[in-house]
């Protein structure tokens, strides 16, 4: 999924790598016994720190006291709820793999499961091998001289499953929903965005990050045996490479434009462009058949056609050589990662250690076959009463949104109309697809951990290309069922929820109704707003990127949507670094709207239960609980440089700002808390923001 990285909005920043989405119906058996699992993160009054008042800081009220108490453990950059419901998957996801590795019959996903764990774990195996299994790939590296080897060699990358310089994959056609097309997409660099290689950044941080760069670059060709001189230029020339790159990239902001993320060619049209780079020989060496695709970015590819014909072969080769190496190097001989990880993580995010291996090694699993995994995963840890009682909630929603929408001052009727078409053809999926992926035609063995990786990589692009000018599969899931996350794809107006987020604190089929509204019931909400935010709102009922809005009506969106970008502007996350509001916009859009509309489906619930909401469990109104477990999804620690690589990449504002961003708009909570004018947590007036 491509175009998952741009425009399929996830509820929050993916801490593994997505997987793609065997073959029959999946069937959720009776969930197994769960001893040795992490605990859970529910919502507890203990947690609440009561010096603190909610009408100043919702976020500080609820997760203060935590998040003292909780500091980010040193094998991660962040810890919270997210993270906590990760090491539950992770810590089930290892004894499924565990047990596929010790079954000597095992056949088809859990062999293909047990081979890429037991030989993730070899240690002894891997550090024997040392660099042996690239070499081949290092000496081609070493022979090209022109730039027509160079264009094959990054052909024969793709076809492998390795790509370099840019990204290229399957998505639905942004003008017909219906059918695949291939997408090219920038891509090359190594340092987080575009900023980190042309600024030196806040206190120079650019800058230092930009010279340790090269010196991993530096240290990390010396472990691959090349003298230190001679790696020290090659390393200087790698940066060179990235900046020119980088001058003709985009920013994140720039990004999220969904027309920056489609610009379709005919193949002939695009051969035109790229001399050096014919893209109907690129589509053939990766078995494909198309008249035409997204050149998503012109400019960048332009200039990247332009390097291949006056970049030196030696610098192209540095470059190419360090992301062979740096590309794999968490598989091969300790050297390699503990290198990778010194850079990637220690320097440039705050991480203080490596994971454990078997944490490593699942990342993997999750990365090569995440979907196979999900397949056994489910049928131990998901109930069927979970996924009946999930779309309860969905359908109480839906209702709650009709209604708003219907409901709208400030919009159209003909753009309601609209509007309402699409939220009528809204598709939720949850726990896990109804049709699981085929893995047939992949072999793995024990014979070697790079070997199963390199084997997985190949067939995963393979299957990846033959989507390209076929119709939709709208079965296919962009989420593992595995995955503490949850998305929506404007592509497929599809809203999706995997069986590992429905745990507390979002889902608790045993709580009261305020704690699971305002968990996954905002969450759910959270989703469905996407179809309505600044990206979603261009996309229409089908999934196409097309305009269903007066001029008029645009404005007043548009108008309304500023002042959610100036709210999140003026807030401080470090060090006097702001947040991103236009990069944030999205999400902050949704959170808004997906809150408020989760609280009329909750207030709807209590409606028919002969309720008010100001029954008290624990001390506290089950309105205040509301609230107060929609801040317990957002807490969350970060290490210092994890928080300022996101505040330049994440579409997520900070937890605790999402904590509190929401709902200082909204009378509703003003009232649960008793809250007065000229609270923190009351914005009014110009101030106060209503959208959906």
């Amino acid at each position: 999924m491509l175009l998952s990285l741009a425009i399929t909005a996830a509820l929050s920043a993916c801490q593994k790598p997505a997987a793609p989405a065997d073959t029959g119906a999946a069937k959720a058996d009776a969930p197994a016994a769960q001893p040795d699992l992490p605990p859970l993160a529910a919502f507890n009054v203990a947690d609440l720190d009561t010096s603190k008042n909610a009408c100043t800081n919702l976020a500080d009220f609820v997760n203060s006291k935590w998040l003292a108490a909780n500091p980010v453990p040193g094998d991660k950059t962040s810890w919270g709820s997210f993270e906590m419901l990760d090491e539950r998957s992770e810590a089930a996801s290892k004894g499924i793999a565990e047990a596929a590795a010790a079954k000597k019959d095992a056949g088809g996903i859990e062999k293909l499961i047990g081979d890429l764990y037991a030989t993730g774990m070899d240690e002894a195996k891997i550090e024997a091998a040392g660099i042996a299994p690239i070499q081949p790939q290092l000496d081609r590296i070493a022979a090209l001289k022109t730039p027509a080897d160079i264009a094959q060699y990054l052909r024969d990358e793709f076809a492998a499953g390795r790509g370099e310089v840019f990204s290229f994959g399957a998505e639905s056609d942004f003008k017909n929903s219906s059918q695949k097309i291939g997408y090219a997409f920038q891509g090359g660099l190594s340092l987080p965005e575009k900023a980190y290689y042309l600024e030196d950044g806040p206190d120079g941080k650019y800058k230092t990050i930009r010279e340790a760069f090269v010196k991993h670059v530096s240290k990390q060709l010396q472990n691959a045996g090349v003298a230190a001189a001679d790696a020290d230029a090659q390393a200087a020339d790698v940066l060179a490479f990235e900046t020119r790159l980088a001058k003709a990239s985009l920013s994140p902001i720039e990004l999220r434009n969904p027309n920056n993320q489609y610009h379709f060619v005919s193949m002939a049209d695009a051969d035109k462009a790229s001399p050096n780079f014919p893209w109907s020989e690129f589509f053939k060496a990766n078995g494909v058949s198309a008249d035409g695709f997204s050149l998503s970015q012109p400019k960048f590819f332009a200039e990247f056609d332009k390097m291949l014909a006056d970049v030196p072969a030696a610098q192209w080769q540095a470059y190419l050589r360090i992301n062979a190496i740096d590309g794999m190097a968490p598989f091969l001989a300790a050297k390699f990662g503990d290198e990778r990880f010194d850079f990637f993580s220690r320097t440039l995010r705050g991480q203080k250690e490596q994971k454990a291996r078997w944490k490593r090694v699942m990342d993997t699993v999750e990365g090569s076959a995440g979907e196979a995994l999900g397949q056994l995963y489910v049928k131990q840890y998901f109930p069927a009463e979970s996924k009946a009682q999930m779309e309860t909630l969905v359908q109480n929603l839906r209702d709650a949104l009709k209604a708003r929408i219907e409901k709208l001052d400030w919009m159209s009727a003909e753009t309601k109309a609209k509007a309402m078409e699409k939220w009528a053809s809204f598709t939720p999926k949850i726990g896990y697809p109804d049709k699981w992926r085929s893995w047939d035609g992949l072999a793995t063995g024990r014979d070697g951990y790079v070997q199963n990786i390199m084997a997985a990589a190949k067939f995963n692009h393979a299957w990846d290309m033959a989507k390209i000018g076929k119709p939709v599969d709208r079965s296919e899931w962009g989420m593992t069922p595995q995955t503490v996350n949850a998305y929506y794809n404007p592509l497929m107006n599809e809203i999706v929820f995997p069986a590992a987020i429905l745990q507390p604190p979002f889902f608790d089929p045993k709580a009261d109704p305020a704690l699971n509204y305002g968990g996954i019931g905002a969450v759910i909400g959270h989703e469905m707003l996407h179809g309505y935010d600044d990206q979603g709102s261009q996309f229409d009922a089908k999934g196409n990127f097309n305009n269903w809005w007066t001029k008029a009506d645009m404005t007043g969106f548009q108008s309304r949507t500023a002042r959610l970008v100036k709210q999140f502007d003026d807030y401080v996350a470090i060090d006097d670094l702001h947040v991103k509001g236009e990069l944030t916009l999205g999400e902050n859009i949704a959170d808004l709207g997906g809150l408020n509309v989760s609280w009329d489906a909750y207030q709807n619930a209590l409606k028919a239960a002969g309720k008010s909401g100001d029954d008290k469990i624990d001390g506290y109104s089950e309105n205040q609980r509301f609230y107060m477990n929609w801040a317990t999804v957002w807490r969350r620690n970060f290490t210092p440089d994890e928080l300022k690589v996101r505040l330049n990449t994440d579409p997520h504002a900070p937890a605790n700002f999402r904590a509190i961003g929401a709902p200082s708009n909204m009378p509703a909570f003003a009232q649960a808390f008793g809250c007065k004018a000229g609270d923190a947590m009351v914005r009014e007036g110009d101030k106060q923001v209503a959208i959906w």
